[in-house]
């Protein structure tokens, strides 16, 4: 009596032709993302100093394009459920990049914050669209024994295009000037022609909609009356109105009132898409992913005008700087996905935010040594930004597949809102004391938050109070076969 087991490949191996080239044509989305948009953090000063913007004003474009972005991933990720996740990326390439494209023709701060309202909407069905359009389509590609590596190398692709643009700044600004820089992010359109007609669909939701017999419809909670859809479409205006006057000076003197009501409207879509079994799932997501952002966006935004204003660095050392930054990123993104598969992803996600922390401070203590700045500055993003390789991973596990492509877009989205507070909380912070000190106090908080939302699975728990039978983790690889003896 003898047991046998088939021989193990290496992982590499494991992973078919088609789900490389699947993966590929992600990544490369993510790259063109990652390029598109960093664009507007690299050329803040720049556009400060022809438009006279202080430095509040100058934060708040950043958090422009986070404003609508909410409703376009929903929408986005909703399109993804219902009718694939190939179209839903391709729609986010072509979105991304013409709204990129026209803020480039903006004559003041009032025609630039409207155009980064209107990418921003591209971003929600865009960035963060391709943000959930890829990654759901990755994962629902991939062996389910490597969905965390996976998310992690798709991520590192934004890493990436983050690093093409800190070069082609260096190139491009001195001698066109900064609109030039979003002019050149019309380039992604390039290459959804070819996503759509030579990629095959996500092997899980081909699979899911042949088993049903249907199309999902996540939406439809939303507009399962006549009364139903029409207060919806209000608070999709209120929302997004209140969330306008409370980054713009519209709404000087009103912001806590206004927070509290885009806060309550978009609750209530997330009630309504959880339902009464994942409603308190979608709240607590939207809270842990709002902290993800609040901790790693104030050094994404804010790093090229500290380097510039503060430590008074050329162009060429900014650009140095963000090239470890952006390298430290991409490693951590990699490692994350091995360690992620190796021993879970909510305590690789943990335990590495927790790790990065020994690197908050000392970043922002060194003052004049590029080099000593930029390995700090690698290791706190490889193990801070870099982790977050993980997310889609972490995110998606929570969601089944009939729903996940829509749920994730929206909690994503909704959480990301953090990314618009964070640069504009810097820059008030920053009134009171140095920008770094106040970037670093960011992220330190931001950073032990999240630690203790995701170390304690914090949304998972809450979850099992209204769905204690829910699924532990829906991307999970199904339970090993058993070992077959074979007699001789």
């Amino acid at each position: 009596m003898q047991t046998t087991s088939p021989p193990t490949l290496p992982w590499y191996r494991q992973v078919s032709r088609t789900q490389w080239k699947s993966f590929l044509a992600a990544w490369i989305g993510y790259v063109l993302d990652g390029f598109d948009f960093v664009l507007i953090t690299l050329v803040l000063t720049e556009i400060s100093d022809q438009f006279g913007l202080s430095t509040v004003q100058a934060a708040s474009l950043i958090s422009g394009a986070f404003i609508t972005r909410w409703l376009g991933g929903a929408v986005l990720g909703a399109i993804g459920d219902r009718y694939g996740r190939k179209l839903s990326m391709v729609l986010s390439i072509l979105l991304y990049s013409v709204g990129t494209f026209a803020c480039g023709f903006a004559w003041n701060y009032h025609s630039l914050f409207a155009a980064r309202l209107a990418i921003g909407m591209g971003m929600g069905m865009g960035m963060a669209g391709e943000y959930s359009a890829s990654s759901t389509y990755v994962m629902e590609s991939w062996p389910a024994g490597m969905r965390s590596r996976a998310s992690g190398f798709l991520s590192s692709g934004f890493s990436v295009g983050s690093v093409l643009a800190a070069q082609v700044y260096n190139w491009v600004v001195p001698s066109l000037g900064w609109r030039w820089m979003f002019y050149l992010g019309l380039i992604p359109i390039a290459i959804a022609p070819w996503m759509r007609r030579s990629l095959p669909e996500a092997e899980e939701w081909t699979e899911f909609v042949a088993e049903q017999g249907a199309r999902p419809n996540p939406f439809a909670p939303l507009f399962a009356s006549r009364a139903r859809s029409a207060a919806n479409t209000v608070l999709v205006v209120v929302a997004t109105v209140s969330l306008f006057l409370v980054f713009t000076p519209g709404g000087a003197g009103m912001v806590p009132a206004l927070s509290v009501v885009a806060g309550l409207s978009l609750a209530a879509f997330a009630v309504q898409l959880g339902g009464k079994r994942s409603w308190v799932l979608y709240l607590s997501m939207i809270v842990t992913l709002f902290f993800a952002f609040l901790y790693s966006w104030p050094i994404q935004a804010l790093l090229p005008t500290y380097l510039k204003t503060e430590l008074g660095y050329t162009t060429d050392q900014v650009t140095d700087v963000l090239y470890f930054a952006g390298f430290g990123t991409m490693a951590g993104c990699c490692a994350a996905g091995f360690l992620g598969d190796r021993i879970g992803t909510k305590k690789a996600y943990a335990l590495t935010l927790l790790a990065s922390l020994a690197f908050v401070y000392p970043v922002f203590a060194v003052q004049d040594n590029l080099l000593l700045l930029g390995a700090l500055l690698f290791l706190l993003q490889a193990t801070s930004f870099g982790i977050s390789g993980l997310l889609p991973r972490y995110i998606g596990g929570h969601f089944p597949t009939a729903s996940r492509g829509a749920a994730l877009g929206f909690t994503y989205n909704v959480g990301a809102l953090g990314g618009a507070v964070a640069p504009v909380l810097g820059a008030h912070l920053a009134s009171g004391m140095d920008l770094g000190q106040a970037l670093a106090v960011l992220t330190f908080a931001g950073t032990v938050i999240v630690v203790l939302l995701v170390g304690l699975d914090v949304p998972a728990r809450l979850n099992r109070l209204t769905d204690p039978d829910s699924a532990p983790d829906h991307l999970a690889p199904p339970p090993p076969r058993k070992r077959v003896r074979v007699s001789r």
